[in-house]
């Protein structure tokens, strides 16, 4: 069974509860695992944030609304008990207690609609129909940004010069760590006299070795030729490792063509190129900053 969203786990949640007795919020997780049957590699599965794992993150926001809602009270520092309330919604609710249903309660709704926001701020989607708790959907909507931010850096990237192209690509390298300063570790090749090769960059401050980088500025799929080539000049410089980088993808036969050699070759293509960019804070800035916080449970714990 796959890993239930967190309304679904909102009524299993209160029927493990249901005879009254106070329950650890560590065995509740426990125990709704053990009702949905989840693989061990469901129950270990992370946030995209990798701070918590899927299924205790939706039972705890499951606790959360059922808690706003006046269906579970918390007793205790990490405890949770079903109230009045909460057996008559086993009782007399439904199958699947959703956001929606939770709104009849006044309590929730006060907590579910307070969302300050700035008054030209986007509009905020609605819960009702969203199966992921808040931390997942913070973490789709980061991911999205990621990915346009992506597609905006890669236009641009393909929209400058070949020599920017391959000054970017140094620039990349050593924002990944190769090397040490811009003028020491890399540089990039006269287009004249490049053999094949467009940079060159020490693999470490100490220069024990150079990886060689071919960059293409490419709308057009790179086939095998291209990185025969690459190879071919790699051998003749006397290079062990190389890294080709495109603004477009490589061929399933340009990437077999890297495969298997003593030559180490690293093909990056359009996609990663970007992601790699955005990674590592090249051609972008930070517009702003979220802080997300959780309870500090060690200021409140008494001696």
């Amino acid at each position: 069974m796959a890993i239930p969203d967190f309304q679904s786990v909102m009524r299993p949640v209160l029927a493990t509860v249901q005879d009254g007795v106070p329950l650890a919020l560590n065995e509740l997780r426990e125990r709704v695992a053990d009702q949905f049957q989840l693989t061990e590699d469901e129950r270990k599965e992370r946030l995209p944030s990798g701070n918590q794992t899927v299924i205790n993150n939706r039972v705890g926001w499951a606790r959360t609304y059922l808690n706003k809602a006046g269906l579970l009270c918390i007793p205790a520092k990490g405890m949770v008990q079903i109230t009045a309330r909460g057996r008559d919604a086993l009782i007399s609710g439904p199958q699947r207690i959703t956001v929606s249903w939770l709104k009849q309660f006044p309590e929730f709704a006060d907590f579910h609609t307070a969302k300050p926001q700035a008054a030209d701020a986007p509009a905020v989607v609605a819960l009702d129909a969203a199966e992921t708790t808040p931390d997942e959907q913070l973490a789709e909507a980061h991911q999205a940004l990621l990915q346009s931010l992506a597609d905006e850096l890669l236009a641009q990237v393909r929209a400058a010069t070949p020599s920017f192209f391959e000054q970017l690509v140094v620039d990349l390298m050593l924002a990944m760590g190769y090397g040490g300063s811009r003028k020491e570790a890399g540089k990039a090749t006269q287009a004249t006299n490049d053999d094949g090769i467009d940079g060159i960059i020490k693999e470490d401050k100490l220069g024990l070795d150079v990886i060689y980088l071919q960059a293409k500025r490419w709308s057009n799929t790179v086939h095998r030729p291209e990185i025969d080539k690459f190879i071919g000049a790699l051998t003749r410089q006397r290079a062990r490792k190389g890294v080709f980088i495109t603004t477009s993808d490589f061929s399933a036969g340009a990437r077999e063509a890297a495969l298997g050699l003593d030559i180490k070759v690293v093909l990056i293509d359009g996609v990663e190129l970007a992601r790699l960019m955005v990674e590592n804070n090249l051609g972008v800035s930070v517009k702003q900053v979220y802080e997300v916080k959780q309870l500090d449970s060690d200021y409140f714990a008494e001696e």
